[in-house]
């Protein structure tokens, strides 16, 4: 093991603190990557080097990546609405051109990328996707999707066309401690375990444990092919399901009212027309109410049989991000953590 720091971006988010601590279990040297204006509360405590600087500015880029052998670059804008949405585009696909282009010209070793299943075309008759279903960036739903997608095409080229070092991991949905602003999971999580949730729609999801996709992280790091695609999800599960097991672990009843979709646009359109005013992320919107058509399910097959990639089950998941949830205060009248 060298003592060249290793560098991950997005540590003060979800998943980049998860890589960040599974890398400091190991003994590594590591380096995070923070926005000025990044909340710290994810690396406060944690022996990493911070440095400051954004993903669309090249010259902190350059700065960040002085002496670094290897990259997890795991930042990103999620967000399933913004009142510009062309601002996530930018975000997701400008700053991992500078990144992997600074991380080019450093010569890094060795680079995890970290996609999304939201690259992927779902099914219709919702069976599970795997890695082989790639998504057209203009049926994409939503700028999220849209911008994922168009990064991860964008970091295919570089290593098809520039040598760019890249295994690409495809987490599907984490779940689980430190979510701290949280997610757009992690609010239906914190809705639904304070029962702000009386009814659902019929929808599904694959649930997994974000340590548990930090640690495949790391797994792609050591075995994954460069140029190859990894899905790091968990168990498939419908939302109903999910819901009624987040009420058993919080003693509550649960929802049993299933509403269907159509209706709901309406309200998504007002909701997503008051969020401009507020500037705050409607609980309901368009993009949502369009990806609750299908079923999100993902195999993992691919990085089970090549990286030895497990995830555990996900109701472990659940409980471990109620007792995050609740520690932080977001389960009694707190909406975020400090």
């Amino acid at each position: 093991m060298t003592n060249a720091p290793i560098l991950v971006t997005g540590a003060s988010g979800f998943v980049g603190s998860a890589v960040a601590r599974a890398l400091l279990a190991r003994g590594h040297r590591v380096r995070v990557l923070v926005r000025p204006s990044s909340p710290r509360t994810n690396v406060a405590g944690l022996d990493v080097e911070v440095v400051e600087g954004d993903l669309r500015d090249a010259a902190s880029m350059t700065r960040a990546m002085a002496g670094v052998e290897h990259l997890f670059h795991v930042a990103a804008d999620y967000r399933l609405w913004a009142p510009d949405p062309e601002e996530i585009v930018r975000a997701n696909v400008e700053g991992t051109r500078t990144i992997m282009q600074a991380a080019q010209a450093a010569g890094v070793a060795r680079i995890v990328y970290t996609s999304s299943v939201a690259t992927l075309a779902l099914r219709q008759d919702g069976r599970p996707v795997d890695e082989t279903a790639p998504q057209d960036p203009a049926k994409a739903i939503g700028a999220y999707k849209r911008s994922k997608t168009l990064a991860e095409r964008l970091v295919e080229r570089m290593i098809a066309d520039e040598k760019l070092p890249a295994v690409i991991v495809q987490p599907s949905t984490p779940i689980g401690p430190r979510d701290v602003k949280p997610t757009p999971t992690g609010r239906i999580i914190v809705e639904a375990a304070t029962g702000k949730m009386p009814a659902f729609i019929d929808t599904g999801l694959n649930l997994v444990h974000v340590d548990d996709v930090a640690e495949g992280h790391l797994l792609a790091w050591d075995k994954g092919r460069i140029g190859e695609r990894y899905i790091l999800g968990g168990e498939d599960v419908d939302l109903g399901t999910m819901l009624r097991v987040i009420a058993e672990l919080v003693g509550r009843k649960p929802p049993t009212v299933k509403l269907p979709r159509g209706p709901l646009f309406p309200l998504a359109y007002a909701a997503e027309f008051v969020a401009r005013f507020t500037g705050k992320e409607p609980f309901a919107t368009v993009d949502g109410l369009k990806m609750a058509r299908y079923r999100m399910y993902f195999s993992s097959a691919k990085a089970e049989r090549e990286l030895g990639y497990r995830a555990r089950p996900y109701r472990e998941a659940l409980a471990d991000a109620l007792a995050w949830f609740r520690a932080a205060g977001m389960l009694d009248g707190h909406r975020r953590a400090a």
